[in-house]
């Protein structure tokens, strides 16, 4: 019997027959991302791959390179929804998708929306700062529907989901996601302060986010992030 289960907008199929869509995007686009990356200048598969999330340009980037090598831009793709606004979510309900700094660590190749990875919300910051219960099944998936997750539509999202496996197959750990409420250069940080939604403690915690997008616009190197046990502020170091 099929079991339905309703996550993060997601409607997952258990023990469900479907047809293997992982294998059908790699016929219709392995040829099309290695010359995406070609063109790049990098090499298919990568040793190295990280994603960027920017809720209010509705834009994800992916950077790929050599190992503990500067990392070059690929490929961006557009968000075709995403709920909430800017700030992170708090807790289970409210729509909001996360901000902060993340792995895509599971794969759902049976998602109702076509092809799905899930973002490891809630992490150490969330549970510290959050309002219990505060929820999780949060994905990268495709189709065009959102609740507190990023959806790019059924073709891109094959593409996605291919360039992740297989960099996480050669990197041997969990892809990298870091989801930015914008681009946090001074200008993007002055219009989060002007922002209906700006509080003392928004504009806190979207400070303490500024140094890991700096960080890699500066060295083009995924940052180190760990989490304060305390106080659940983030803290960024190179990761060169």
């Amino acid at each position: 019997m099929t079991r339905l289960f309703f996550l993060c907008g997601l409607l997952v199929a258990l023990n469900a027959p479907a047809k293997d869509r992982v294998e059908a995007a790699r016929r219709a686009k392995e040829r099309a991302v290695a010359e995406t990356f070609r063109t790049a200048g990098v090499s298919w598969p990568p040793e190295e791959l990280y994603v960027r999330a920017f809720k209010q340009e509705r834009e994800l980037e992916v950077w790929a390179g050599a190992r503990g090598q500067p990392l070059r831009q690929v490929k961006t793709f557009r968000f075709c929804a995403a709920s909430g606004d800017v700030g992170p979510k708090r807790r289970e309900g409210d729509e909001q998708v996360p901000e902060g700094f993340y792995t895509l660590d599971q794969f759902n190749p049976r998602s109702q929306f076509h092809l799905s990875m899930r973002v490891s919300y809630p992490n150490d910051a969330d549970r510290r700062r959050g309002e219990p219960p505060l929820g999780g099944a949060i994905y990268v998936h495709g189709d065009c529907a959102s609740i507190g997750c990023i959806a790019i539509e059924d073709d891109p999202i094959e593409e996605l989901y291919l360039m992740v496996l297989e960099a996480r197959g050669r990197m041997k750990r969990d892809v990298p996601i870091h989801i930015f409420p914008r681009r946090l250069d001074a200008e993007g940080l002055a219009a989060l302060e002007r922002h209906p939604r700006a509080t003392p403690e928004l504009v806190a915690f979207w400070r303490g986010l500024e140094p890991g997008w700096r960080l890699f616009e500066e060295t083009r190197r995924p940052p180190r992030v760990s989490v304060d046990p305390g106080t659940g502020a983030y803290r960024v170091r190179s990761g060169r």
